[in-house]
C-alpha cells in the first residue's frame, strides 16, 4: 500500500538515563505547548513559509526574561510558559542538564550569555540566578558602535553553533544610545540515525510544494522496521506518524503525515499539543516500513514578537508598562524584538540542528531578542513541523521532551513512506 502525502515532523529525545535522577516533570510544570502555540500563530501568518523555531529556545529566552521580570510583566511570561510563579528556574535547570548530559550520545549543545553595554550595572540575585539556572555568561559589548557590538555576538553565536548560525544580528537592530544589553541563547544539534539511510538509495523524486507545484529532489530511502502508529484528530483528520531514532537512542525524529492527500498539514499542526505526542510515543508498534524522505538544508529566521503578544505577551514590548525591574532599578527596559534564527541540515547520515536566540535591552525605549535553537527536522510535500528536545518544549512522558519545532510550506519536496 502507498501512500504519498505531506507530513509533520516532530524531534524528541528520550533521556531514559539522564532523566531517571530527576522526578518526573508533569506536562503542565514543563508548560511545552508554548512553543507549539507560537508555531501555530507563525503558521496562521505565513502558511506558504518554510519555518523553523525552537521551544527550548523560546524556553530559555522567555525564562530568562521571567526571572528579571516583575509585576504584570512577570504574570504575563509565567502564564504564558504555564509554569508555577517560582518553577521556571527549577524546571529549566532540570531540563537543561538533561539534554546536555555526557549521558547522551548524540551531541547537544546549550549556550547563554547576556552581552552588557560597557558600564551597565544589573542587580546581583538577576546574574547569580541566570548563571544558576542557565549556565549564563556575561560579557560587555560596546553598543555605541553597533557594528563592532554585532560583530562580538555573532561570533559568540558562531562558535557555540559550531559554524552552522554565521550571523543572528545586524547593527539596525541595536541603538547605540538605548541599547543597554543583549540576551543570547544557542543550541547545537548532531545526531546520526540509528538506521543510516545508504547514499546509493538516495534518488531525485517528486515532492509537491504548499502551492501544489511538483519538483524534482534527492530524496533518502530505506525499508526497515520503525515504530510508527495512526490517529485522528477531534474532526476525524486522520493522520499516520512514525519514529526515527538516532544512533544515541535519547534523540529521536517523529514524523506525521495526513492519511489522505487531501487533507493540508494545517489542518493537522493545531491538533498537535504535549499530550498528542505523549499519545504517539504510548501508542506506537514496530512495524517494517520503507521511509523516503527528502535530503535538505534549511535556514529560517523568526520575528516571535507577534505571536508572543497574541498569546498574551504584551507588556514586555511596551516602554510605559515593561517591568523589568530585577535586572536593574535604575533604568526602564523593555523588550524590542525577539528573533530566532535556524538551520536544519538531514541527510543519510544523520541531521545537524542549530539556532540562535538574542535580545537587546534599552533604556526606556527597547530591547532586541534573537531567539534560539531548533533541531533539523525531514521534509514534506507540504509544510511540515519539526520538534526537537526543548527545554519548555514537549515532555513526552517523564523521559521525553521535544527541543524543537519547525515547519517548512515551500521547500520543493514531497515526502512519503511505504507500508510493506
Amino acid at each position: 500500500m502507498n501512500w504519498h502525502f505531506p507530513f509533520f515532523l516532530v524531534a524528541t529525545v528520550t533521556l531514559p538515563s539522564v532523566c531517571s535522577q530527576f522526578n518526573p516533570l508533569s506536562l503542565e510544570e514543563l508548560g511545552s505547548d508554548t512553543g507549539i502555540q507560537v508555531f501555530n500563530q507563525i503558521v496562521k501568518s505565513r502558511p506558504h513559509d518554510n519555518i523553523v523555531i525552537s521551544p527550548h529556545g523560546i524556553a530559555s529566552v522567555l525564562g530568562m526574561l521571567q526571572l528579571g521580570a516583575d509585576g504584570r510583566t512577570k504574570k504575563q511570561l509565567t502564564t504564558v510558559m504555564r509554569y508555577g510563579v517560582n518553577g521556571v528556574g527549577k524546571v529549566l535547570k532540570k531540563i537543561n542538564k538533561a539534554i546536555v548530559s555526557k549521558k547522551n550520545k548524540d551531541i547537544v549543545t546549550v549556550a547563554n550569555a547576556v552581552f552588557v553595554k560597557n558600564g551597565f550595572k544589573m542587580e546581583v540575585p538577576f546574574v547569580t540566578r541566570n548563571k544558576d539556572v542557565f549556565q549564563c555568561e556575561v560579557r560587555n559589548a560596546d553598543f555605541e558602535d553597533p557594528a563592532s557590538a554585532c560583530d562580538s555576538i555573532n561570533l559568540w553565536v558562531r562558535n557555540e553553533t559550531r559554524g552552522m548560525i554565521d550571523s543572528l544580528l545586524s547593527p539596525d537592530l541595536l541603538d547605540s544610545v538605548l541599547t543597554r544589553l543583549v540576551l543570547v541563547n544557542a543550541v547545537y544539534f548532531k545526531g546520526l540515525w540509528k538506521s543510516r539511510f545508504q547514499p546509493e538509495n538516495t534518488k531525485k523524486r517528486t515532492f509537491v510544494a504548499a502551492d501544489g507545484k511538483s519538483y524534482q529532489v534527492p530524496m533518502l530511502a530505506q525499508l526497515s522496521v520503525f515504530r510508527c502508529g495512526s490517529t485522528s484528530t477531534p474532526s476525524d483528520l486522520w493522520y499516520n506518524f512514525i519514529e526515527l531514532p538516532y544512533h544515541g537512542e535519547s534523540i529521536s525524529m517523529l514524523i506525521a503525515l495526513p492519511t489522505e492527500s487531501s487533507t493540508p498539514l494545517s489542518a493537522i499542526i493545531p491538533h498537535i499539543s504535549t499530550k498528542t505526542i505523549d499519545s504517539w510515543m504510548s501508542t506506537m508498534v514496530p512495524k517494517r516500513v520503507q521511509v523516503i524522505l527528502p535530503k535538505f538544508t534549511a535556514v529560517a529566521q523568526t520575528d516571535l514578537k507577534e505571536p508572543l503578544k497574541v498569546l498574551g505577551v504584551t507588556e514586555m514590548f511596551d516602554p510605559s508598562k515593561a517591568n523589568f525591574a530585577k535586572i536593574t532599578r535604575s533604568e526602564n527596559l523593555h523588550v524590542s524584538h525577539i528573533l530566532q534564527k535556524a538551520k536544519i541540515e538531514v541527510s543519510e547520515d544523520g541531521t545537524k540542528a542549530s539556532a540562535a536566540t538574542s535580545k537587546p535591552w534599552v533604556t526606556r525605549q527597547r530591547l532586541a531578542l534573537v531567539r534560539g535553537p531548533v533541531l533539523p527536522v525531514p521534509s514534506s510535500n507540504r509544510c511540515y513541523v519539526l520538534s526537537p528536545l526543548s527545554s519548555q518544549g514537549l515532555w513526552v512522558d517523564p523521559q521525553e521532551t521535544v527541543i524543537d519545532l519547525g515547519g517548512y510550506a515551500s521547500t520543493k519536496l514531497r515526502a512519503f513512506y511505504i507500508d510493506t
